[in-house]
């Protein structure tokens, strides 16, 4: 179930009832009650998800959930105990499953420093905005300007920087976030269907550790439903994205203008260089490091160094460099011999 601090559950309704409201054809179980919206692995008897990708089928047969989405092909498929609505866009179908069930809480109402305050030595600058629900540790600074969000909980010692917004998120002691940083949007996600493309629901949070550090301007967003998650006392620079359920080991150092795709995996005591990039689902071993510019679109084993794009080991991509130049030189060459 998403955060209560941070969603609100909105009335359950049956099968039946979000089958018409989703578009879908109700297979069996029409009566059932559902309450919330989930992954298969992670549903419940009260809880609705989908199945998309054929390569997920095991999850699907596994799954607990009290009722499935699925495609004509996949009927078969489904728990014997769950009921099931037929769609030929089953991942749009849940994401209007989800915009049923369950709201975001908005910031309808600001609080005192003393309600969020742990003691007097919060300090709140002034035009900071603070939402219900907000707790701040002791010795921690908001400074001018800044927006938090309903329910968000900053450690001690903390400094959220000017006009920084946080949202839907757990923040750990001795955080910097420096101005302009946005903490906890929606991540980028959406479902294909007939009338065009459908926003899937951002129901998870941020959890920035303690001793992170999170530059000027750069974007961290929040879980589709897990959490997207940054390690101890790692470090990272102005203009940076993060995108939604990535896992951020311990220590990480990240230059400028990297952007870590969704469902990234990042070990602890890793290094990017400026203007990085990271594709969606890959896993980057402990130590390992990514030099400037560099394109990684497959898993990178712990402690090596790759570069280029696409990245590859260092010596690699360096000896496919000096080939390229040299073959560029050599027809050059040969191109003036023939004008000459």
């Amino acid at each position: 179930m998403p955060d209560a601090r941070f969603f609100q559950a909105l009335s359950p309704l049956s099968v039946a009832q979000l089958a018409e409201t989703i578009g879908g054809r109700v297979e069996r179980g029409g009566e059932r009650m559902i309450a919330s919206v989930a992954p298969l692995s992670d549903a419940d008897g009260g809880a609705i998800a989908f199945l998309a990708d054929r390569k997920l089928v095991a999850a699907l047969r596994s799954s607990r959930a009290g009722c499935v989405i699925v495609g004509e092909a996949a009927v078969a498929d489904a728990p014997a105990d769950a009921a099931v609505i037929v769609s030929g866009e089953a991942q749009a179908a849940w994401a209007r499953a989800s915009l049923r069930l369950h709201r975001t809480l908005e910031l309808d109402q600001a609080i005192t420093v003393a309600e969020a305050a742990e003691d007097d030595t919060v300090v709140v600058e002034p035009g900071a905005i603070i939402g219900q629900g907000v707790r701040i540790g002791r010795g921690s600074r908001i400074c001018a300007g800044a927006v938090i969000g309903p329910g968000v909980q900053i450690g001690r010692d903390c400094r959220i920087g000017p006009h920084a917004s946080i949202g839907f998120a757990l923040i750990g002691d001795r955080v910097r976030i420096l101005a302009g940083a946005r903490i906890g949007e929606p991540g980028f996600g959406a479902a294909w269907s007939k009338d065009g493309p459908v926003d899937i629901p951002q129901l998870g949070r941020v959890i920035l550790q303690d001793g992170v550090t999170v530059g000027a301007n750069t974007c961290i967003d929040r879980g589709a439903y897990a959490d997207t998650v940054i390690g101890e006392n790692s470090k990272i620079d102005n203009l940076v994205q993060i995108g939604h359920n990535c896992i951020i080991g311990r220590n990480a150092l990240m230059a400028a203008h990297t952007g870590i795709s969704g469902s990234v995996t990042v070990g602890d005591n890793v290094m990017f260089g400026g203007r990085a990039g990271v594709g969606d689902h890959i896993t980057i071993g402990e130590g390992a490091r990514i030099a400037a510019g560099g394109g990684v679109l497959a898993d990178v084993p712990a402690g090596e160094t790759w570069s280029g794009y696409p990245a590859k080991p260092i010596r690699q991509s360096l000896r496919e460099a000096v080939w390229l130049a040299k073959q560029a030189a050599g027809k050059t060459r040969d191109k003036g011999r023939t004008d000459g």
